[in-house]
């Protein structure tokens, strides 16, 4: 569907548009066109409600919509901040404030008339409902009535819905308003374990919904770093930020270099990454406050993918066989923290059986 930014056509309001295609329903006649006067005072016209969605920029609305609103007889809307009047008073389109019951409107259909409803963002319910109720009753010859979507909602777009239902959590909640990133740092642990969960159980409902909850506490940090008064940042700079680093990190997909394996990526990665961090040591920016499995075997990864020969330290007792355990599990491939939760998951399953009950 393609989209078009204001048009003022050069006709009169309400004029005919001899290039819009016949969309005229059977037993009416099409604008412009001549019929006994009789048939004229019995069409009971048309009503177009037009839908525009919020997230897409004002004014940018589909060529079937901009053909309904020039040929209209009257435009309607309730709502005097709807951001697509500056566009539509601009394009030409006399644009009146109003709200007309259901009654109102068939009335002012009549005689083969259409009428454009600009619905407001949450819909027209009021009026849609007391059409269908007129429909329904059979007492009334209604007017041709039609859903035109004006603008169609881009990927992504709900994104700006989360944002902004954040940001007025943030400015009225009592409990949101006093987070802080601190505050919030559990939360952040506890959604991304059970989304690690959800990966690891196969089940896709589960999945979606706990990445949402990880979405949320990105968005939720980047609404609270918004209000810091020395050094504040909003989503869009965690967002510009995310995608310089990938684009940066791809060269063999937005420049010319080439990658023909993932370990070629990976070590590009690995190298670009050294560079923009200006770091001394592999091991630098490994979080050693992870889980002890999952910090071994990175530390292994960092190892091997730098090339580097580093035997294992001596020592005894579990918490060295553990090390070697890990490193001898990341160098076949297998995360060690993911093979020990799926033996724990079995064990809690024996345990279960057991007990007599179900796993």
């Amino acid at each position: 569907m393609g989209y078009v930014r204001g048009v003022n056509a050069n006709r009169p309001h309400g004029a005919p548009d001899t290039t819009a295609p016949d969309t005229t329903a059977p037993g009416t006649t099409a604008p412009g066109t001549t019929a006994p006067a009789s048939a004229t005072a019995a069409a009971p016209g048309r009503v177009v409600l037009l839908t525009t969605s919020h997230r897409v920029a004002p004014g940018l609305l589909s060529w079937p919509a901009w053909q309904a609103l020039h040929g209209a007889d009257r435009v309607l809307c309730a709502d005097d901040s709807h951001p697509q009047l500056p566009y539509l008073r601009e394009a030409g389109t006399a644009v009146e404030l109003a709200a007309p019951t259901a009654e109102e409107l068939v009335d002012d259909c009549a005689g083969d008339r259409t009428v454009v409803v600009v619905a407001a963002a949450e819909g027209e319910p009021r009026l849609t409902d007391g059409l269908a109720r007129l429909a329904g009753s059979g007492r009334v010859q209604m007017p041709s009535l039609e859903l035109l979507p004006a603008s169609y909602d881009l990927p992504g777009a709900r994104l700006l819905d989360l944002v902004q239902v954040m940001d007025r959590i943030r400015a009225e909640c009592p409990w949101s308003s006093q987070q802080t990133h601190k505050g919030l740092a559990k939360y952040g642990i506890e959604e991304s374990y059970e989304l690690v969960e959800a990966i690891e159980e196969g089940d896709r409902d589960e999945l979606r919904e706990e990445l949402g909850d990880v979405l949320l506490q990105v968005v939720f940090h980047a609404r609270i770093a918004e209000d810091d008064p020395d050094t504040p940042f909003s989503i869009d700079d965690v967002a510009a930020g995310i995608v310089t680093k990938l684009i940066h990190r791809h060269p063999h997909v937005f420049g010319d270099e080439t990658a023909t394996t993932p370990e070629e990526v990976q070590q590009h990665w690995l190298r670009t990454k050294a560079v923009e961090k200006r770091r001394e040591s592999v091991t630098d920016g490994v979080p050693l406050g992870q889980p002890g499995l999952a910090l071994a075997s990175k530390l292994a990864s960092r190892v091997r993918s730098a090339g580097l020969d580093v035997p294992l330290p001596a020592g005894e007792g579990p918490g060295y066989e553990l090390l070697a355990m890990a490193v001898r599990a990341e160098a076949a491939g297998v995360d060690p923290e993911a093979a020990l939760r799926a033996a724990a998951r079995a064990y809690r399953d024996a345990v279960r059986a057991a007990e007599g009950l179900d796993a």
